[in-house]
């Protein structure tokens, strides 16, 4: 079949013998073997589906970039020094069999997903918001604006390891919240009622919802009332997210804009009234 390199796993190796003397009894030329170490589980186990070895397109489902993927299972039983992470040019460049390990490579999720989280951290966010979209819609968003959905990626690439988990977190931009209920008993109570109202007023009033005008606002609202932010980003934050925990409270409100931040500020002044009916 004129082929000359034969590269597989290290598994094959005894059928090499065999196969050697079956080219000589027909007279043809011995193509050169090179036999690779076989990928093992973190518990050195052959690698199965427990393990998370599964098919390409499940990793895609799961929120994994092309090029992480492939960066990863290049560095398996590879290296080129300390090196971690590779274009594909300089995978076509810098491959040898000479840098293949002997010992079997260990396939390692976290590493995986650190990774990930790194290409995710480095990519434009309007690609990443066109790769999200599929994401957010398969949840249930619907009628998605490209962006705001890219102004959402902004705010959460920091932390997302995957996309899925991008998509999960970002679901206060695009879907009616609930209030967690440690978040709800611990922030919105009644002694927050007045400023949460008066910080309702002003920004009604905004001229303008981008984060340096947000942070006007808030300047001359905080010194108005003689308190820090702290006393009121927490609240304010559940208020627009149902959770205590979000991207920064200037981001977000920039990214959902003023008739969202108007409409669940609201909503949560009368959430908070009908604790005290």
């Amino acid at each position: 079949m004129g082929i000359n390199y034969v590269i597989r796993g290290d598994d094959h190796v005894n059928n090499t013998p065999r196969q050697i003397l079956i080219y000589k009894a027909l007279d043809e030329p011995i193509p050169q073997y090179a036999h690779l170490p076989m990928i093992l589980g973190p518990d050195k186990s052959p690698l199965s589906k427990r393990h998370g070895a599964t098919s390409v397109m499940a990793y895609k489902d799961m929120g994994f970039l092309p090029h992480a993927l492939l960066n990863s299972l290049a560095r398996l039983g590879w290296s080129h020094g300390d090196q971690e992470i590779f274009t594909i040019q300089e995978l076509i460049d810098l491959f040898t069999l000479e840098h293949v390990g002997k010992a079997a490579g260990i396939f390692n999720m976290e590493k995986l997903l650190d990774c990930n989280a790194k290409y995710i951290r480095e990519e434009d966010d309007g690609t990443l918001a066109d790769l999200l979209f599929p994401f957010l819609s398969h949840l249930g968003c619907k009628d998605l604006l490209k962006q705001k959905v890219k102004g959402a990626v902004g705010t959460l690439k920091a932390r997302s390891k995957t996309l899925l988990e991008m998509a999960q977190r970002a679901l206060f931009y695009f879907q009616e919240i609930d209030y967690e209920q440690q978040a709800d008993e611990k922030f919105l109570l009644p002694d927050v009622l007045y400023i949460l109202e008066d910080l309702l007023l002003d920004l009604k009033g905004a001229a303008s919802f981008d984060q340096n005008n947000l942070e006007n606002i808030f300047s001359i609202f905080l010194e108005r009332h003689k308190v820090k932010l702290g006393i009121i980003a927490q609240p304010l934050r559940v208020a627009l997210t149902g959770t205590s925990v979000s991207p920064g409270i200037f981001e977000i409100m920039e990214v959902m804009g003023q008739e969202m931040v108007i409409q669940r500020l609201t909503r949560a002044i009368a959430h908070i009234k009908s604790k005290k009916a």
